[in-house]
């Protein structure tokens, strides 16, 4: 410690006291104090300087690194000027060489052109013939030498193949029918409803037709009361509402109490029992058919083909039928028997519908299939059925002729050939009826009226408004199940003889 802050007794270098005055050592005190402060702020400056010296010192090495940095960016941008210059001075180079050698080339091209032709008359002058002529006479002597060989091999071939490949149809197709020819179910949805007496027409008629009415309107169908006795008849188009109303009038005729109230209710539990006998009918076509993971919303819709009859064949289990049918085809011929047993099962989707949603029932179905996310192939598959999309398959043929066997065996349908043969002639001869008309044929078993218009008298605008009208007409003139297509196709053929 400095010799003023010393204490005034130390014992240590004498035994002795001397007396300081009191305000001397005072003015020691704070002079000493004074003193540390003074050190104290000289080494805090003397820190503060060195930080600021070393502070110095990183931010210059820093700028020195970044100048370094630049100046090296500097040289390699020159660099990569220059080299782009010289590559561009390249491709100049290049360009005007390639135009060069085109050039020589052209040039060379015509003098062998040149040549060529010089050849080819110094050898038309020599073997008097021209070079057509030349090429005709080698080749008509090529096709002489091997027209036998060649004969011969192709009715060799065609012969084996056509009995190798008919003989292998038969039999995959006769299997086919042979397992499932005898499963099918032609069922008809009747739309009578017996009664026990005729005493309860007027009960269902109710005071001045209120009761009736209340029915038909409640179920959206049309009720035929003095047609036959002993029998209602219900009358709609749509199939599913025909069999809600005919459960409901049986359950009010066993109930006995018929009034509107009453009918509302019954009306509504039919819609209930419908509804559930659809659920369970879907799953169990699926189920036969051996078709997994399809969405329940499309169950139920599948469901509703129970319901529908095609010219008396169940059109639900006309296609499980079909199922089968293509799953065994696929089987056989190697294709994928998932894909074929769907599409099939799932051909006819679009006829729950069709008389709420305008279009064809194929149409209607793919739009079905692809909302609930059927798989692609399945969609192709079904959707060629009727021919009017390609078959871009295996399992689309497989499908169409699979509808084909099952829709036209023996026994799977109702409609009597006589019938059958007088609507084909109606639908041809409504066509044939219309002027510009030059042939007209029904064909896909009457869903498809194919017409050949002359085309001096009917351009395009008018085969357009020409096939509108024939479609009216069919539509007021004959009565057919599903829908007719009419195709009206105009061609112009140019034919000349070379003599």
């Amino acid at each position: 410690p400095p010799e003023s802050c010393r204490s005034t007794f130390e014992p240590n270098r004498s035994r002795t006291s001397t007396f300081v005055p009191r305000s001397r050592g005072r003015r020691q005190v704070r002079d000493v104090t004074g003193l540390k402060a003074r050190e104290k702020r000289d080494e805090m400056l003397k820190k503060a300087e060195e930080e600021a010296e070393r502070v110095r010192e990183e931010k210059h090495k820093e700028l020195k690194t970044l100048e370094e940095k630049f100046l090296k960016m500097e040289e390699r941008l020159v660099k990569r000027e220059e080299m782009l210059d010289q590559r561009q001075m390249d491709t100049d180079s290049q360009v005007e060489a390639v135009r060069t050698k085109i050039d020589e080339v052209k040039t060379i091209k015509a003098r062998l052109d040149e040549r060529a032709a010089d050849i080819d008359k110094e050898y038309e002058r020599v073997a008097s013939l021209t070079k057509e002529e030349a090429q005709t006479q080698v080749i008509a002597r090529m096709e002489k030498e091997a027209e036998e060989a060649l004969t011969q091999r192709m009715q060799k071939l065609a012969m084996f193949g056509e009995e190798k490949l008919e003989e292998r149809a038969k039999e995959i197709i006769t299997t086919a029918i042979h397992r499932v020819g005898n499963t099918v179910r032609a069922d008809a949805m009747t739309s009578s409803v017996e009664i026990p007496s005729d005493d309860l027409k007027g009960k269902i008629i109710g005071k001045e037709g209120r009761n009736v009415r209340a029915f038909e309107r409640a179920a959206g169908v049309d009720v035929l009361i003095d047609e036959s006795p002993g029998m209602i008849v219900i009358s709609s188009f749509d199939p599913v509402r025909r069999q809600i109303a005919k459960t409901a009038l049986e359950n009010l005729i066993t109930d006995g109490r018929i009034q509107p109230a009453r009918i509302e209710e019954f009306v509504e539990k039919a819609k209930k029992e419908i509804a559930t006998t659809m659920q369970k009918m879907g799953e169990k076509a699926a189920y036969e058919a051996g078709v997994i993971n399809l969405h329940p919303d499309l169950i139920k819709i599948l469901g509703r083909l129970h319901f529908r009859t095609s010219y008396g064949q169940n059109v639900l289990w006309h296609s499980v039928e079909m199922a089968h049918i293509a799953g065994m085809i696929a089987e056989e011929v190697g294709a994928n028997v998932a894909i074929a047993k769907a599409g099939a099962l799932l051909h006819d989707i679009g006829k729950a519908i069709d008389h709420e949603v305008a279009g064809s029932h194929v149409e209607i179905g793919r739009r079905i299939l692809q909302k609930f996310g059927v798989d692609e192939l399945v969609v192709k598959a079904m959707q060629a059925h009727h021919e009017e999309y390609p078959y871009e398959t295996v399992e689309s043929v497989i499908v169409q002729v699979a509808d084909a066997i099952s829709g036209s065996r023996p026994g799977a349908r109702r409609d009597s050939v006589e019938n059958y043969i007088k609507r084909l002639q109606d639908l041809e001869a409504i066509a044939t009826g219309f002027p510009g008309i030059d042939k007209a044929y029904a064909i896909q078993a009457g869903r498809e009226v194919r017409i050949f218009v002359k085309p001096e008298e009917v351009n395009d605008l008018q085969a357009f408004e020409l096939a509108k009208n024939i479609a009216r007409k069919i539509e007021s003139d004959v009565k057919y199940p599903g829908e007719i297509r009419v195709n009206v196709i105009r061609e112009s053929r140019s034919i000349e003889y070379a003599r």
